[in-house]
């Protein structure tokens, strides 16, 4: 979850945020997030952590995750994550735009369901890029625009109206494209359907992936 300013109140979205992610781990989240953070190591930023789904999953090689989110109410929750993390967790206020992190200073990055909902994509995913060190990798899970016309149709139709309900998500984005057009080389990625709700069949389509910024 992310917005293009460090500190917009949005308690209204956070709450059906916090119970849309509940949903979505019962039927099966929480096993793509443990996929999605397998193998880390070292000093890891994760944009947009909301209210930190992801720490649990963090294996004990990662010696400090920076956890940036920009919603204060999902922040107050993260924090309160993070003190029951096996890692440290530092939780900080920031927007995937501009991230409060000196150049090069970590070993990889995280973006879970959140480049659908920056304003900017090719902008954070820069930041991204410039805050990791050379050869640093990029592990994503997102929701994606299909690869089936039909699919397609249907998530471009909804992405009329869904960012002003889904709290700036946006169903049709063709992100591993983006992060290949960022700079960065996509190592693997697995491309599989999920629906985290009944009535969601419009952000079905998900990747898994990692991606490396050169050396």
């Amino acid at each position: 979850m992310s917005t293009t300013s460090p500190d917009i109140p949005r308690p209204r979205f956070a709450r059906m945020y916090l119970g849309a992610a509940a949903r979505a781990e019962e039927r099966g989240a929480g096993d793509h997030r443990r996929t999605l953070l397998a193998g880390l190591r070292g000093r890891v930023v994760e944009i947009g952590a909301g209210h930190g789904l992801n720490f649990p999953y963090y294996p004990t090689h990662v010696s400090e995750v920076v956890a940036v989110e920009p919603e204060p109410t999902l922040r107050a929750q993260a924090e309160r994550a993070a003190s029951r993390a096996q890692v440290k967790v530092t939780v900080l206020p920031g927007a995937a735009d501009e991230l409060p992190l000196a150049d090069a200073s970590v070993d990889a990055a995280v973006a879970s369901l959140v480049l659908c909902s920056v304003p900017d994509q090719s902008r954070a995913l820069a930041e991204l890029r410039r805050v990791l060190r050379p050869g640093g990798e990029l592990r994503f899970y997102e929701h994606v625009l299909a690869s089936g016309k039909g699919r397609a149709w249907i998530q471009n139709r909804v992405a009329r109206f869904w960012p002003l309900v889904g709290g700036g998500c946006h169903p049709n984005r063709d992100t591993v494209a983006a992060i290949e057009r960022a700079g960065f080389g996509i190592e693997r990625c697995e491309r599989f359907c999920f629906q985290p709700a009944p009535l969601a069949v419009h952000v079905t389509p998900h990747v898994i992936g990692a991606a490396r910024k050169p050396g």
